[in-house]
């Protein structure tokens, strides 16, 4: 039986205390403060990009530590073989099918809205060289170097080159050789769990800087894009905007009601991690205190060490439904006409070159240019048409992604039997709910 350790507190934990003591208000206003900024004085908010780069880096710093300890720790302490494949599976098996949902209710959605019906667009007007870098990029990210860019060079580069996918690789590794190590092993255990609360710490601590990061990053978007950049492309962007949410509320919603909860006070519960991923507009800024949040909640360390990293390389619902619905935006907004064979291998396509896109700003956007050039009809110079919304699209595609992957970490954790029920009720709810029995965490039910 393994247990969750609670691993350092972020400061909106505490339920009681000043208002303005809590992370997510504090976020919140550095939103609106750079909102406001960046509007009236765009110079000075593009001048604070750094801010909001400086603290992603010091997360960045941190992810690979803390998937290495967390997943290292949690293979060890379940010690089967047969557990941690099983897992995988059930894995692999909701992230596929929910990946695969998300592209098609994207396609669903652009063939019943048509946002880019009526533009009207001349191809060969269009700016070619402002994707050049995009295109680069996509035709880089094949499928044989994507696995192959999984091994690392070192044992130590894994932690050092920031591939989250590396991380997850060489922990996986060093927690089944951990596990059958006998007294040595057990001896390095204990020494990892003691250090994974140092550097959980840590997170904790970085949080504090939160809102700066937010301030810096939105003050830097509005104040390069402009607020005014949102009207030009209205339809397309309201189109992301309600699909997604759509999504997240049916579709992740239902999945959230059949494991016993409600997706809402999952969000409630995720407040403070999902205002900083709009306001930097990546996830990746919240993923070590997602990972925390999850173990809080009463998720199997080795559940939440195997589902929430490899989620944010192969459960990118937010992008995915991007892919498909911004492709046939582009091809309807440049008059080209899409059969339904035409369709299914876009979406054939975009199965396999959405998965490894980072939950970094931009990587959307050139898994897209990766799927357009490999479908002849749709000219990859139309991603110029949305090349100057696509920050305001990647916030949404980051929120997007960020829920799904909290809610595959419970489901998963849920048929592991790995859930605590009493942790989770007091985590979301603060007291018994109904359809949530409560169960002690177990990793082998076998």
């Amino acid at each position: 039986m393994a247990a969750v350790t609670n691993l350092g507190t972020p400061r909106d934990a505490a339920p009681r205390g000043a208002w303005w003591t809590h992370l997510y208000v504090q976020v919140l206003t550095a939103i609106f403060a750079g909102v406001m900024l960046g509007h009236y004085f765009p110079d000075v908010g593009v001048a604070l990009k750094p801010l909001g780069d400086g603290f992603i880096n010091l997360v960045k710093m941190i992810i690979a530590p803390v998937i290495f300890l967390t997943v290292a720790t949690g293979i060890a302490s379940v010690g089967e073989a047969k557990t941690l494949g099983r897992l995988t599976v059930k894995t692999f098996a909701y992230f596929l099918f929910f990946s695969t949902l998300a592209l098609i209710v994207g396609l669903i959605v652009a063939n019943l809205v048509q946002p880019g019906a009526g533009m009207n667009i001349d191809p060969a007007t269009l700016d070619a060289g402002a994707v050049a870098e995009y295109q680069e990029k996509a035709h880089e990210a094949t499928l044989t170097g994507f696995l192959l860019a999984i091994i690392p060079t070192t044992f130590v580069s894994a932690l050092t080159s920031g591939s989250i996918l590396q991380a997850l690789f060489v922990a996986i590794l060093f927690g089944i050789a951990l596990s059958h190590t006998g007294e040595a092993g057990a001896q390095v255990l204990g020494m990892l769990e003691k250090l994974s609360v140092v550097f959980f710490r840590l997170v904790a601590m970085l949080m504090r800087f939160a809102p700066i990061g937010a301030f810096g990053a939105m003050a830097f978007t509005i104040g390069k894009y402009g607020v005014e950049s949102l009207a030009n492309l209205g339809a397309l962007i309201a189109t992301f905007y309600l699909t997604s949410l759509f999504f997240v509320i049916v579709v992740l919603g239902a999945m959230a009601r059949l494991a016993g909860f409600s997706i809402f006070r999952l969000i409630a519960y995720l407040k403070a991690e999902l205002l900083l991923v709009l306001g930097t507009s990546s996830s990746e800024a919240a993923l070590p205190s997602l990972m925390e949040k999850l173990e809080r909640a009463g998720c199997a360390k080795p559940v939440v060490g195997m589902v929430v990293p490899t989620g944010y390389s192969f459960n990118l619902d937010g992008t995915n439904i991007y892919m498909t619905l911004a492709a046939l935006f582009v091809a309807q907004a440049t008059n080209v006409d899409l059969s339904l064979g035409d369709q299914i291998a876009l979406l054939l396509v975009a199965m396999v070159s959405s998965k490894g896109a980072a939950g970094v700003t931009g990587a959307g956007f050139i898994t897209l240019a990766a799927t357009l050039s490999v479908v002849p009809s749709v000219p990859v110079a139309g991603l110029a048409l949305i090349l100057g919304i696509d920050r305001f699209m990647s916030e949404c595609r980051a929120l997007t992604n960020f829920v799904g992957n909290a809610l595959a970490a419970i489901v998963v954790a849920k048929w592991e039997k790995a859930l605590d029920g009493d942790a989770f009720r007091r985590a979301l709810y603060g007291d018994p709910a109904p359809g949530l029995a409560a169960r002690p965490i177990e990793t082998d039910t076998d």
